[in-house]
């Protein structure tokens, strides 16, 4: 199976990805990978979708919105950051913007003057690092290798880090067994109470959700498309006609369900 996957090699998303896939490319963006599923020119992509620190990643929110994949498996990995230069001496730290934000109370308590970088992966990070002394990065320390030192292990704001990946497959592998199931909602509609009526179909039979989210639809100013992770399999009664209710509610826009899947835990 050949997955595809932020890069370049050695991302947490190549970690991640690397326990689904025995072979591995790599994309600058999560619109591109996306994409590159959706027309199947890959088996599976994997995306970071949440950060127990940051939250929801907008760019794969928005992504899986606009293309049509199915979500089939997520994975969850502590984060680890480390930095890394050639040595203590340096100006700017370079990294993804997650990770940046992860690391943001330790950059500003040692480094207050250092220029922060957002670039498209950590390990595009560390790649600048090591081909620029006065260049810092922030990735696993294991991406140090032979040129570069690592400055400080653990630098992120929680030990608690750790990131939720989705991994997305062409439409046609959707499933409907899972612990868990995601949908993504479109109302095409804004009126007092909406939120509360897409709701209230989970609650009514006992389902739990584990995440609710809105994106701005890009149609219009205070239009917005609604993204919700539950606790249930899509092979359940209950989720089938929890569903149903949300479809009778946006009937003047939309519903994907993106399926159901397993969480699995990988450690680095």
């Amino acid at each position: 199976m050949k997955a595809v996957t932020l890069g370049p090699e050695g991302t947490y998303s190549h970690r991640a990805a690397s326990a689904v896939a025995d072979e591995v490319a790599f994309r600058e963006s999560v619109t591109s990978i996306v994409e590159a599923v959706a027309e199947s020119e890959f088996d599976r992509g994997v995306v970071p979708i949440e950060n127990s620190i940051e939250g929801s990643v907008t760019e794969t929110l928005d992504a899986i919105a606009d293309h049509e994949v199915s979500a089939v498996k997520e994975i969850v990995t502590p984060i680890r950051h480390a930095l890394l230069a050639q040595s203590e001496e340096f100006s700017v730290v370079a990294s993804h913007s997650q990770a940046l934000a992860q690391c943001r109370s330790y950059l500003e308590a040692e480094y207050p003057d250092a220029d922060l970088e957002a670039v498209a992966s950590t390990a595009r990070g560390v790649e600048h690092a090591r081909e620029n002394r006065d260049v810092a990065g922030i990735g696993h320390p294991d991406n140090a290798g032979e040129d570069l030192q690592v400055i400080a292990e653990g630098i992120q704001d929680r030990t608690s880090n750790a990131t939720r990946f989705f991994v997305v497959a062409p439409t046609d592998q959707s499933s409907q067994a899972g612990g868990k199931s995601s949908i993504v909602v479109y109302p095409n509609a804004n009126y007092p109470g909406l939120l509360l009526e897409l709701l209230e179909p989970f609650a009514d039979r006992d389902i739990n959700l584990t995440r609710v989210e809105s994106r701005p639809s890009g149609e219009r100013l205070g239009d917005y498309v609604f993204h919700v992770d539950f606790a249930a399999g899509l092979y359940e009664d209950r989720a089938q006609e929890a569903i149903a209710d949300i479809e009778s509610i946006a009937e003047n826009g939309w519903v994907r369900r993106l399926g159901s899947y397993d969480t699995e835990h990988v450690l680095y």
